[in-house]
């Protein structure tokens, strides 16, 4: 990636506005048709709100790529402005073009939280955690279910005891305990965070659609989802997400490379994760062998980043509340967790992200 820190910047946008604008306008220039699934809803600032797809390639390519972007809302601007290098980087289609390899750019698979700011969806659902057979019994956290009330506590910014009690359950069971009851996901409260909701999203029932329709004539399915909020500023994790399986953690390791961690032997920065979106590669698209990652971009510290997302569920508990300055607070206090607006920033998550994608290309090519 040859371009400059300037080109770069243009990449990225401040609003899901913009953000969409330039991806429909990259895809354009790309020479790529965009097919938008529009949302129910419209956006913070009375926009239209779609879930975007482009791809680049025959619609029967044996080998596919998926980069996806925003499935946790608010991290989009991250991914929007990775999926936007891609589009314009001539060298990067090329690869794929004569490597037998489609990409299929999906935008905003959670436009709703894309533009107000949102991790969540419209249904207040972490979508990462969405994906079960509802009419079975859904997994429980009794971790969660113990700390509810002070991790979404009465009153903001939280009190003492909420704290001591946060800090109590660490003592008692590690940090990595505390970190897993909070984010590893929890379908009995639904005014908290990282709750997985009792139905399917229309996140959910969307995506599926798009693989339905893009992703069932390929044999070999590579996806990189793009997320932001875990590990060192800057730094581009990458986060096996397939099923517990070791060939396929293999060829993960092959593409990408042993940096690659894993939530199953305990080597990435993220906690045990339930009701995952990948699982969908599998339901949707069983005819493939699939590897997938997320690139989980770091931005600060998790205390910083849970604090965030406590401040942010506790607001949206409060739709009363008007444009007072600890609402300003809040909102400017989960954008900085999920979206470093530097220049420095951007060019490593742009870097970080196409050499992700041109490892994906190689990896799917023919042979390998």
């Amino acid at each position: 990636m040859t371009s400059t820190a300037p080109e770069i910047d243009g990449f990225f946008a401040t609003t899901y506005a913009e953000a969409r604008q330039k991806f429909l306008a990259s895809a354009e220039a790309a020479g790529l048709d965009v097919q938008s699934h529009p949302h129910p809803l419209v956006g913070r600032d009375g926009e239209a709100l779609a879930m975007d797809v482009a791809r680049a390639g025959p619609a029967d390519a044996a080998s596919l790529l998926i980069v996806s972007s925003a499935c946790h809302g608010i991290e989009g601007y991250c991914g929007s402005g990775v999926q936007n290098a891609l589009l314009a980087d001539t060298a990067f289609q090329r690869q794929a073009a004569e490597a037998g390899v489609a990409v299929l750019y999906i935008h905003a698979l959670n436009p709703w939280g894309f533009s107000w700011n949102r991790r969540t969806t419209h249904e207040n659902v972490d979508l990462n955690r969405n994906w079960h057979d509802f009419s079975k019994p859904l997994p429980d956290n009794p971790g969660y279910d113990e700390l509810a009330h002070w991790i979404v506590p009465d009153t903001w910014p939280p009190s003492a005891e909420a704290q001591a009690a946060l800090t109590a359950y660490a003592a008692r069971h590690g940090e990595r305990a505390l970190q897993a009851a909070i984010s590893g996901g929890q379908y009995t409260q639904p005014q908290g965070i990282f709750y997985g909701g009792r139905n399917p999203t229309w996140s959910q029932q969307t995506l599926r659609h798009v693989l339905q329709e893009q992703a069932t004539r390929c044999t070999r399915l590579g996806w990189i989802d793009l997320h932001t909020g875990l590990g060192p500023s800057g730094h581009g994790e990458r986060i096996f997400a397939c099923r517990n399986d070791a060939a396929a953690l293999a060829r993960a390791r092959a593409w990408w490379g042993d940096s690659v961690t894993s939530i199953y032997d305990g080597s990435s920065s993220s906690a045990p994760l339930v009701g995952l979106m990948w699982s969908a590669a599998d339901t949707e698209c069983a005819q493939a062998e699939y590897t997938g990652i997320a690139l989980e971009y770091g931005t600060v510290p998790l205390g910083e980043m849970l604090e965030a997302l406590r401040g942010a569920q506790w607001l949206e508990n409060r739709p009363e509340l008007g444009d007072t300055p600890l609402r300003r607070e809040i909102e400017q206090r989960m954008r900085a967790a999920f979206y470093t607006e530097t220049p420095e920033w951007k060019q490593r998550i742009v870097e970080q992200g196409v050499e992700a994608a041109r490892q994906a290309v190689q990896g799917l090519s023919p042979g390998k």
